[in-house]
């Protein structure tokens, strides 16, 4: 006996006549696919973007959450984010005002991917600080902190976006939000034990976005100002770009809160607020560069392509 079930002729010719309008119907869905255009290129810069917006657009660096790293050529401005990892924040101002990172080093500048200061010698005695905290991978994220969602997917986060002037990750089914590691973030060392790190050697993405490691470090912050004293160090020849000898290390003269810091001697800085219309803008002036240069606009950008301009205050 076979197997195959009988039609009849007129279930046939019915299932025939389906099968077309459905074809039909494919083929018209497909075909505005097909022809889809390019996207437009973007009429105005990021330059014409910012030289336009108010002052209102942008928000001065807070003072009690901005760190000044004093190296021999210069400044490094770092601000804090507590709103992702307020223990470690906390923590890292304690050892602040209490002089740890004085006269220690940056150990390490491994290429293409971060540099690290640290105590070399790990006999700095610690006085007020806590020596061990929790990872502070993920938080759970409040309506309160602004999140300005990028349109594009990514494939480290659910949603990615900026909040208050920080790259940052977002998971809205469990809650969660966390700091991305794009250029200029500031982590926590540690070791195995997710309780390994609590500030006192902390590095900064000098290289490619190295995004498998979100969720798995603490980020606390961002450098504002500064970058290219830490991106134009030498390589260190150690495993992992770890210095060998200490006249290859550069020097920390001093870290200082800039609250903490005679405000004439202060950097006065300001970054763009990651929750405007004149953000958006920018953002979508980087999806669709125009100008004369660029043939084909992505109309694409990666969170950690996406610029937030830092600038003297006016």
């Amino acid at each position: 006996m076979s197997l195959r079930f009988a039609v009849p002729h007129a279930r046939k010719l019915l299932i025939a006549h389906l099968l077309a309008s459905l074809t039909a119907a494919g083929l018209a869905q497909a075909a505005p696919v097909a022809a889809k255009a390019a996207p437009l290129k973007s009429k105005q810069t990021m330059a014409d973007l910012i030289k336009a917006s108010s002052a209102t657009d942008w928000r001065p660096l807070n003072p009690d959450n901005t760190l000044y790293m004093e190296l021999e050529k210069g400044r490094v401005v770092i601000e804090l984010a507590p709103d992702f990892a307020p223990n470690h924040a906390q923590n890292i101002k304690a050892l602040v005002r209490e002089g740890y990172f004085d006269g220690l080093a940056i150990v390490r500048s491994q290429e293409n991917y971060v540099a690290q200061w640290a105590d070399p010698d790990e006999k700095r005695e610690i006085k007020t600080a806590k020596r061990k905290l929790d990872g502070e991978f993920t938080v759970k994220y409040a309506s309160s902190l602004p999140f300005t969602r990028l349109p594009d997917v990514d494939g480290f986060a659910p949603q990615v976006g900026h909040a208050n002037g920080f790259p940052a990750g977002r998971d809205p089914k469990a809650g969660t939000a966390w700091l991305t590691h794009c250029y200029a973030s500031v982590g926590v060392a540690r070791g195995t034990e997710s309780n390994s790190g609590d500030g006192t050697s902390l590095y900064v993405v000098t290289g490619h976005a190295p995004r498998q490691l979100d969720r798995n470090i603490t980020v606390v912050g961002r450098v504002m100002q500064g970058m290219e004293l830490l991106t134009t160090l030498p390589r260190g020849k150690g495993n992992l770009g770890f210095y060998e000898k200490a006249e290859e290390r550069t020097p920390i003269k001093s870290i200082k809160i800039a609250a903490d810091v005679p405000e004439a001697e202060r950097s006065k800085l300001e970054i763009i607020r990651t929750d405007t219309a004149t953000f958006k803008s920018i953002v979508e002036a980087q999806r669709n560069r125009g100008g004369d240069w660029y043939k084909v606009p992505a109309g694409y950008i990666d969170l950690c392509n996406v610029p937030v301009p830092v600038r003297a205050q006016k």
